[in-house]
């Protein structure tokens, strides 16, 4: 979408938010009474530092980031949950903010009860909810669960219904914080269909998400935060590689930082080939023809084991395929290495990728935890070449075609 042909519908200038977080908490009245005038320390959280950024209407717009990196306080900033400490935030239209599913659900009323009561919530009135109830509970796949409490409900149907709900809001801005991974693959669809039609729709959304895949699929730009700060602003593919690349080389998993020591001081990437299958080396590999990836390292220090996993990526950073392994030792358990330690990686994929250029990423991850020991970007690239008749698109899948011919009807 052109940036530069439609209005914006947020703006956002300057904006700054700290928070104080106490290094000793007084958690019991007794301490309170018996050190009543202790001095207590605070440490200074900076979570936005000078964020500046528009948005334009109808724009589908992706915002990213580490833990902590400021993103979930900037939705709320912008849904009025938080108060800015300096900076200003222009809206032009209706508002609403989607920060947790289910938030506002009784558990002690039916769902019925509880999509109109959520239904007002969002803005629309108890007659629109009504006349949209069946329809809810449809999207949902739980009319047949209508008239039982929320109590009894799984965590699951919990979210379904809480996400049917969302997808009735009439609001021309939506802010969406990580509702993507719903349910399970055929209501996921069902879910990615929905918002496909919302970006038709011409409405404006901002999406926090963690899933780099739904921001190119849907998001005309994006943004990565880290540190309170824009990293970079535009293209969503160039922001998500932005963003695994940040991610793999801090060594960061969900719920946790890793240490910031550097990225080849436990494991190191020694050789990347692709070879053909004489075991000779190539740098083209025909369409058709098995990849046959090759990938050698060395470990660094003692550890208890590490999984080695690949990004298949497509010359414009997109993502086509991701694969990995455990390491493993002779009797099939996890490899303990030792300095010094050499292994190597064997993988043979099968080719089905059209004509064009792509680049493998390597990654390492601590088996104990999950934690990344290593990212290599673009660790080798290679071409797959193929005759006249090249097929457009990213894959060349199989598949089977055929067309009939009904006569009966003719004169």
């Amino acid at each position: 979408m052109a940036a530069d042909t439609t209005p914006p519908a947020i703006q956002v200038e300057d904006l700054h938010k700290s928070f104080r977080i106490p290094k000793n908490r007084v958690d019991s009245l007794k301490e309170r009474v018996v050190r009543p005038f202790a001095k207590r320390e605070y440490h200074e959280l900076h979570a936005l530092d000078g964020v500046s950024f528009e948005i334009n209407q109808g724009e589908f717009f992706g915002i990213v980031g580490r833990n902590g990196s400021g993103k979930s306080t900037l939705l709320k900033l912008l849904a009025s949950i938080y108060r800015a400490d300096a900076g200003r935030i222009r809206m032009a239209g209706r508002l609403a903010p989607f920060i947790e599913l289910g938030v506002g659900f009784n558990p002690e009323l039916t769902a019925r009860e509880n999509v109109v009561l959520n239904g007002v919530m969002v803005g629309l009135t108890p007659r629109e909810t009504r006349e949209r109830l069946d329809a809810v509970l449809e999207f949902a796949e739980l009319t047949e669960f209508s008239n039982l409490k929320l109590k009894n409900y799984s965590s699951g149907m919990m979210v379904r219904l809480a996400f049917s709900v969302m997808m009735e809001a009439d609001a021309d801005i939506l802010l969406i914080d990580e509702v993507l991974a719903v349910g399970d693959a055929a209501f996921q669809q069902k879910c990615a269909d929905a918002f496909g039609e919302m970006k038709a729709a011409g409405k404006t959304i901002i999406l926090v998400t963690h899933e780099m895949s739904a921001v190119e699929r849907y998001c005309h730009r994006a943004m990565l935060i880290d540190g309170g700060k824009i990293q970079h602003l535009g293209d969503p593919g160039d922001v998500g590689r932005q963003y695994l690349q940040l991610n793999f080389e801090r060594g960061v998993e969900e719920g946790g930082v890793a240490p910031t020591s550097g990225p080849a001081d436990e494991v190191r990437l020694l050789d990347a080939w692709i070879e053909d299958a004489s075991g000779n080396r190539v740098a083209n590999v025909e369409s058709g023809e098995p990849i046959r990836l090759r990938v050698e390292l060395e470990a660094l220090r003692e550890g208890p084991g590490v999984g080695v996993g690949f990004i298949l990526a497509d010359a414009d950073g997109v993502g086509v395929f991701q694969f990995g392994t455990g390491v493993e030792d002779e009797n099939g358990e996890v490899a303990s290495l030792r300095p010094g330690s050499r292994f190597t990686v064997r993988a043979d994929v099968e080719n089905l990728l059209t004509q064009g250029h792509y680049f493998v990423h390597c990654g390492v991850n601590r088996a104990q935890n999950q934690s990344v020991a290593l990212y290599v970007h673009n660790a080798l690239d290679f071409v797959v070449y193929a005759g006249l008749d090249t097929p457009n698109g990213m894959v060349d899948l199989p598949h089977e075609i055929e067309t009939t011919v009904d006569r009966s009807g003719e004169k």
